[in-house]
């Protein structure tokens, strides 16, 4: 089993995070990581804290007391606008500091978002190609889902 702790972007503290469980049960998006027949389970929530990601520094450490043995840096910080300056810093911060290996993304990215982002140059330059992977491979279908 995985006992999974997820930070979202500051600017969507409301979110109830539907996207990212309904993610987790269909292994979808960052979550297509893990086998179908891996059980997952959500041990932590919470926002970075706004930027540059007050948060980061202690969060991971709350979740570690529930149990976490991956963090999740949620898809909101991959496709929200302007995507988190902050991530792959975030993910080496993390990494180091708890020795827990850290997932960009949750679920899928929608498909709106995409096609907005494919025509940014900025999308292009930033290296969310290279930091989640898997999040660039879903199928339409999949992506039109999460719309």
């Amino acid at each position: 089993m995985h006992k999974i702790g997820i930070i979202i972007c500051a600017r969507y503290q409301n979110c109830g995070g539907g996207k990212c469980f309904r993610s987790a049960r269909e292994r979808t998006g960052g979550f297509s990581v893990y086998p179908h027949d891996k059980e997952v389970e959500i041990v932590g929530y919470s926002t970075c804290g706004g930027c540059p990601g007050g948060n980061i520094e202690y969060v991971p450490e709350e979740f570690i007391k529930n149990g976490c043995d991956v963090i999740h840096l949620a898809t909101g910080l991959v496709v929200g606008y302007p995507p988190c300056p902050y991530i792959a810093q975030f993910k080496e911060f993390i990494e180091s500091r708890y020795q827990l290996p850290v997932v960009i993304g949750t679920h899928p990215i929608p498909l709106k978002y995409r096609l907005v982002h494919d025509r940014l140059s900025h999308w292009k330059a930033s290296g969310m190609h290279d930091l989640a992977p898997h999040l660039f491979l879903e199928d339409e279908a999949t992506m039109t889902a999460y719309n």
